[in-house]
């Protein structure tokens, strides 16, 4: 009997997205966990499995917008037999039978059967970005170590592997598999139908939105309407931090495995600050001002999707070498688009870095529905006042962006100010004074 393949619940207030792309074709015959598709929301991009094996039937193409609950492919009973074994480790080259008439290709079956021939991995299968880097090697992905959850295979562990043995340069392999495919049609990612560009005048292109565009600016034309947003400024010296910082950066990597950047000093110092300006903190929920005892510290990351915010959970009770791992971690996870919506969800208050891009100076807009966010620019020597004297100090200019609605300009004021007195005396952050 067909089952339906439905786009499941998608989180915290998704409730739609758009097919980004197909990682199966139609009638290819799919196992359970088998990764179908990938779906791109509001918040993430995300991979949909399979929930049971059959032959893939897709009812909606890629580019085409879906709600939760939406049939998009049918799996259709793929025999007895296939349902009553259980799901076999999938193979490098393993591909939908080739059609009777088909000629035989002697130098593509010889390729699988090598690969066939190597020790079974007796783990689950192997995801399209997977199977695409072992195919286009030859790999054999048996001999491979695996540290992925229940010890599956992951493209790192490929890339690693490919590194150590010095195997860079693609082999023949492609040009086999390439030939073994009954429709001899190319499967790269490159290769994949794309949303085609509307026509337009001369010397324009006019291309659909993203569905992750779109939210963005749903979202800050919301901020700009709901909240009576003000920003305040202040500078920094910087020279404390950056003489720390390169005191033990090195020492800090040996032993974390991080380097020691300038975010987790500003993340130290926002939690403090924040822990005494507590509406810097909270929110407008209806009638009521609800107060956080917690901080989840949003970071905002620029990727080629747009600008996302992977949110550090619980980052008050973070070491500086925590919260270095963490950013770390997620800004990966946000520039390959494998972020989760528990991973962008639940922030409390906002970091942003226009430094990275040489911004002097900005006014950054709410990450509704919180209070505040505070932005980082770029450093630069200016000469200042210090003692009566000029001198010339690496100066940092900051703003806090605020909801007036609930905080008040002295309090924006205080807690930039108590940030500014942190960082220019770092030992603040250790004592916790």
């Amino acid at each position: 009997m067909p089952f339906d393949v439905r786009i499941p619940p998608l989180g915290e207030s998704v409730t739609e997205g758009v097919i980004l792309r197909w990682l199966k074709h139609d009638g290819d015959r799919v196992r359970p966990d088998d990764l179908l598709l990938e779906l791109e929301t509001d918040k993430a991009t995300m991979e949909l499995p399979a929930e049971r094996g059959g032959v893939l039937r897709i009812l909606q193409p890629e580019g085409q917008k879906v709600a939760v609950g939406d049939v998009i492919a049918r799996l259709e009973d793929s025999g007895a037999a296939d349902d009553a074994k259980p799901a076999a480790p999938a193979r490098p080259l393993e591909r939908a039978p080739a059609p009777a008439a088909a000629e035989p290709n002697l130098e593509a079956a010889s390729e699988q059967d090598t690969l066939a021939a190597a020790p079974p991995r007796g783990v689950g299968p192997l995801s399209p970005a997977v199977r695409r880097l072992i195919e286009e090697h030859g790999l054999d992905a048996g001999a491979i170590p695996a540290s992925g959850k229940g010890g599956r295979l992951t493209k790192d562990d490929v890339l690693a592997y490919l590194e150590r043995t010095g195997r860079a340069a693609p082999t023949e392999a492609p040009a086999a598999a390439e030939a073994a495919r009954p429709d001899g049609a190319d499967r790269s990612p490159a290769a994949r139908p794309r949303p085609a560009p509307t026509a337009a005048a001369d010397g324009e292109e006019r291309v659909p939105m993203t569905a992750i565009r779109k939210r963005i600016a749903e979202r800050l034309v919301q901020a700009q309407r709901t909240a009576a947003i003000l920003t305040t400024f202040n500078e920094i010296d910087m020279s404390a931090v950056q003489a720390l910082r390169s005191r033990y950066k090195d020492r800090f990597r040996e032993r974390y495995g991080v380097g020691l950047g300038f975010m987790s000093f500003f993340a130290r110092a926002v939690i403090a600050a924040l822990a005494e300006v507590r509406t810097l903190n909270a929110e407008i929920r209806g009638d009521d001002v609800v107060y956080k005892a917690f901080v989840h510290l949003g970071v905002a990351v620029a990727t080629e999707r747009g600008l996302v915010v992977p949110v550090v959970h619980d980052a008050h009770r973070l070491s500086f070498a925590e919260i270095e791992g963490e950013i770390e971690r997620l800004a990966t996870r946000a520039r390959e688009g494998k972020l989760t919506l528990e991973e962008l969800s639940g922030g409390t208050f906002t970091l942003t870095n226009g430094g990275i891009f040489g911004s002097l100076l900005s006014t950054p807009i709410l990450n509704p529905p919180q209070s505040g966010i505070l932005g980082m620019h770029k450093i630069e020597k200016r000469p200042v006042v210090v003692d009566d004297q000029i001198v010339v100090r690496p100066m940092m200019y900051v703003a806090v962006s605020y909801d007036h609605r609930l905080v008040d300009g002295e309090q924006a004021v205080t807690f930039l100010v108590r940030v500014k007195e942190r960082l220019e005396d770092p030992a603040r952050l250790l004592l916790d004074v």
